[in-house]
């Protein structure tokens, strides 16, 4: 059996009924299960030491699987079988496995590798990675690879294994090799201080982006480039700026009257859409980033703001009090037809769509309590995956399957509560903190790094 298959069926097994869910839908919504809910039991993986000539060598080759069985494990939908349960000892890559040894240990899938360094003709250290991916129920190789990079990149190739097992094993797309930006916040004295900050999405490669001397807020990544835009209050003014992630270079993005923020990207990157405050109104534009032509999208004297593109471009969901309180609201991207899609109790704020366009997640408020949850882009389906005295800002994986968002928790007598960033599985039955160096908040997933 096909093992993306294999696991489709064991998810359907433990899918709670449609009917559970508490939220009536509307009745030109369609039923329909997927595993996207419900109880997913993990697939068993067997991951094998590297295959080293040297122990150098054998070092980081063990040092790139670790990354590999952490970045699986975190998915929720693999489980690495710990390697002292192990009965075959692979000594070569191109050793064909004596598969009932692996059933044995009920691995699903075995993946096995080997390694070996050198100095490329640039006189720098690098790596050479192959690995195998074999299905043993099924007796066959279901993928195979060779890669080749610099010794310091050695991270990044590990997320790309992975990449390439998850999306076999699953069928799912990669969301590995990926960066989060986030709000970095710290204290200085008595002032808090909020900067920019990078690092993948496991939490490595840990960086600054901006200074403590300017207060930052809503980074976004650019689908196209290596550009973030984001609000800054330099000179105690709001703007939107961008920022180059590798050169550091960063500019004022036009200058709109009043205050600016929530800015995001369009998928093809050529303009941003933002919401623009003025004399106690707010409104969304769009502006086209080559020519710095804008577009007043919303005209409407209730607080309209928080703007995100359909992965197609053609849409945008944002939110708005026009209704007496915060709800999600869609328009196409010129503006056109804003129709209101959340409804029910409490509000909905902080909209940003799915990027396979089948969801549209948010915050959600009722009853003192803060929810992450999701909704099909007409307003059926509402799901709340996770609650907390205050989570918030969601953002979404490449592949449209795992969100990250705030999560902060009340602390007992006078000392502050803490800001920490999650990632949840959209069973919202997986939920882990993410290792980070700072009090961290307004998570932002980039999309798949090129290659």
């Amino acid at each position: 059996m096909n093992l993306s298959k294999h696991l489709m069926l064991k998810t359907f097994c433990f899918l709670s009924l449609a009917t559970a869910i508490v939220y009536p839908q509307p009745s030109h919504a369609v039923l329909r299960i997927d595993i996207t809910q419900g109880k997913i039991e993990p697939l068993p993986v067997a991951i094998t030491d590297p295959v080293a000539g040297l122990p150098s060598d054998s070092q980081m080759g063990n040092d790139i699987m670790n990354v590999v069985k952490a970045d699986l494990k975190r998915s929720g939908l693999i489980a690495p079988i710990d390697k002292g349960a192990f009965i075959e000892h692979i000594t070569s890559i191109n050793t064909y496995p004596n598969f009932p040894s692996w059933k044995r240990i009920n691995a699903n899938a075995l993946v096995t590798s080997s390694i070996s360094t050198f100095v490329d003709k640039s006189g720098e250290p690098a790596i050479k990675m192959e690995f195998r991916l074999w299905d043993t129920n099924g007796e066959k190789q279901l993928d195979a690879a060779s890669q080749v990079t610099k010794r310091d990149n050695w991270r990044r190739l590990a997320h790309k294994i992975a990449d390439s097992i998850y999306s076999k094993l699953t069928g799912e797309q990669p969301y590995f090799d990926s960066r989060i930006v986030y709000i970095a916040e710290s204290v200085a004295g008595n002032r808090k201080v909020k900067r920019l900050a990078i690092m993948d999405q496991d939490g490595a490669n840990h960086r600054l982006l901006t200074g403590a001397e300017t207060l930052v807020l809503t980074p976004r990544f650019s689908p196209t480039t290596h550009q973030i835009t984001y609000l800054s209050y330099a000179n105690n003014t709001p703007r939107v700026y961008l920022l180059d992630t590798f050169t550091g270079r960063q500019r004022l993005v036009g200058d709109f009257p009043g205050m600016t923020f929530a800015p995001r990207f369009s998928p093809d990157g050529k303009s941003i859409v933002m919401s623009v405050a003025d004399h106690g109104n707010s409104d969304i534009y769009s502006m086209n980033l080559a020519t710095g032509q804008r577009m007043r999208l919303t005209s409407s004297p209730a607080i309209d703001t928080s703007p995100s593109y359909s992965p197609d471009g053609k849409q945008i969901v944002f939110n708005s009090d026009r209704g007496g309180s915060p709800q999600l609201y869609v328009m196409s991207a010129s503006g056109g037809n804003q129709t209101r899609i959340s409804f029910g109790n409490g509000t909905a704020e902080t909209p940003v769509w799915s990027p396979r366009g089948d969801l549209i997640a948010f915050t959600k408020r009722y009853q003192g309590d803060f929810y992450i949850g999701v909704m099909r882009p007409d307003g059926s389906g509402e799901r709340l995956i996770t609650r907390g005295f205050l989570v918030e800002g969601p953002t979404w994986a490449p592949n449209g399957r795992v969100l990250m968002f705030t999560r902060e928790e009340r602390n007992r007598g006078n000392s502050p509560n803490l800001a920490q960033l999650y990632s949840i599985d959209l069973t919202g039955n997986f939920e882990q903190r993410v290792e980070i160096p700072y009090s961290g908040s307004d998570p932002a997933w980039s999309p798949l790094l090129p290659n």
